[in-house]
Order: structure tokens, then C-alpha cells, then sequence
């Protein structure tokens, strides 16, 4: 893995922080230096891609006050972040700020068809936090009190298998409803139905961004909803083997629920 030093704007030095970041993509990490800020976007220090849905500075890092912050520069779009194991999830809109506390903080983000992800490494993070068992009832996930059942996981690990299969590249599409139903077998509309199921779910228990309407495009919704599946692991490459039970036909699909969340036999649609 290569390590890139960056040039970056310098900003007055600030006392109490005992070494600089890390930021990793696509296979590269960059060190950062305390005492300068560091921009990501189309252009700036991590040029992250020429797409043209991407905001030219899209999120800035610096040090205040002896502590790293994570700035959203932009005019549109918003940044998910988590920490590295999913307990924690928050989502950075335009204007808005939040101190990096965390050892590994995953950031995500989308820009028109395409979607990114920034490994952030704080090596002098000091924040504690308690992880609990995630419980897991008979026949369905549970995240929490959310509870999906198993063809609505199905569902949600058909759209984020390209970045589950390319996390390392840290650029990925997300599939159209079409490529993604063609994927499980499914008809569209079944799929779209499904795809309402869940978004409707996870609306009902504070999850932003997953509603449609005005304002809300169907493909922006459903990048939502892949960035909060993927930060609070709803699913997990582990997962993927399901989708492999589906290519290969070695499972029926007669409708039998699942245990301790993994389908016994595939869900018909």
C-alpha cells in the first residue's frame, strides 16, 4: 500500500494534538500534517475523482482547538460517517462540522451515479466507546429494532455488491433497479415494491433520506439507503454468498424463512 505525504494550505498550529491523520483511498494512504488543512473533492489536496457531480471542495480537515474536525465545504451533497465497527453513524450536510473522535471513522458519500468511500485514521483518538451483541431474531436481522426479513436482505445485498466486491478501490456504482433485480431474479416491480418495504421501515425509525417525494430522486434514495446498510452493516461481504446460493441454483426457493439471519432456502419473490 503506497503512503503519499500531501501539501497542504498551512493553518496556525495548535496545541494538544499529538500527530496527524491518515486518509486512505484507493489503495493509497496520505499523511496528514496537524498544522495544515486537507481538502477532498474533484480538486484539492485528494482529488478524488473528474466527476462532474462531485463538488470541487467537498470536505475539509484541520485542527482546532488541539482537535481534528471534518468540515462539509460543499453547496449539495451530504457525507456519512461511522465508526469503523458501525456503532456509530452520523451524516454531515452542507455547512455543518463534527470533531473526528473516533480511531477509524469510514466516510461515504455519492455523487451522482457513482459512490466513494475515505478511510480516516486518528491515531490519537482517545474517545471510548462500549459495543453491544447485536440481537438476532428467528427468521429475521435485526439491527437494533429494526428487523428485516430475509428477502428485504436479499434485496439490500444485491444493491451494495459492487462496493462490498470493490470496497478496496473506494469508487463504486450502484446498480439500477433493473440490473439489481435481473440479479436475484426478481420482476421490477417486485423489486421496487420490496425496495419501498424497506426504505418505508427504516423512515419509521429516524433514518433520513429515505423518503420519496419532491426533491428526492429515486436514485438518491436508494444511494441512502446503501450508504446506511453499509455503515451500520446490515450486511457485510460475509453476505455475499447468498447471492452466490442464487447464481449457482444449489438452494430451492420455496419461501422458508431464515435463522439466526442467513435464508435456509431462498425467498420467491
Amino acid at each position: 500500500m503506497a503512503t503519499r505525504p500531501v501539501e497542504s494550505r498551512p493553518v496556525d498550529s495548535r496545541p494538544g494534538v499529538d500527530g496527524g491523520l491518515q486518509i486512505e483511498h484507493d489503495g493509497i494512504v496520505y499523511d496528514l500534517d496537524p498544522t495544515c488543512s486537507f481538502t477532498i473533492g474533484r480538486e484539492g489536496d485528494l482529488a478524488i475523482d473528474s466527476n462532474k457531480y462531485l463538488h470541487r471542495r467537498f470536505l475539509c480537515l484541520e485542527v482546532e482547538a488541539g482537535v481534528w474536525w471534518i468540515s462539509n465545504v460543499g453547496q449539495h451533497m451530504s457525507v456519512s460517517l461511522s465508526a469503523g465497527d458501525g456503532s456509530f453513524q452520523a451524516r454531515l450536510g452542507p455547512g455543518t462540522r463534527v470533531p473526528i473522535v473516533f480511531s477509524h471513522t469510514l466516510l461515504q458519500f455519492t455523487a451522482g451515479p457513482t459512490s466513494y468511500d475515505v478511510l480516516v485514521s486518528n491515531p490519537s483518538a482517545t474517545f471510548q466507546y462500549r459495543s453491544t451483541d447485536r440481537a438476532t431474531a428467528v427468521g429475521e436481522d435485526t439491527v437494533g429494532n429494526v428487523r428485516l426479513t430475509a428477502s428485504q436482505k436479499l434485496l439490500l445485498v444485491a444493491l451494495c455488491e459492487p462496493l462490498l466486491r470493490e470496497r478496496d478501490s473506494g469508487v463504486s456504482g450502484i446498480p439500477t433497479s433493473a440490473v439489481a433485480a435481473q440479479r436475484l431474479g426478481w420482476p421490477v416491480t417486485t423489486f421496487n415494491r420490496k425496495l419501498d418495504n424497506v426504505c418505508d421501515r427504516l423512515d419509521r425509525f429516524g433514518i433520513q433520506g429515505l423518503r420519496g417525494g419532491v426533491g428526492n430522486l429515486a436514485s438518491n434514495r436508494k444511494a441512502r439507503l446503501v450508504e446506511h446498510a453499509l455503515l451500520v452493516q446490515l450486511v457485510t461481504v460475509d453476505d455475499l454468498d447468498l447471492l452466490d446460493v442464487l447464481l449457482t441454483g444449489s438452494t430451492d426457493q420455496t419461501g422458508s424463512t431464515d435463522h439466526a439471519g442467513v435464508p435456509e432456502r431462498i425467498i420467491a419473490p
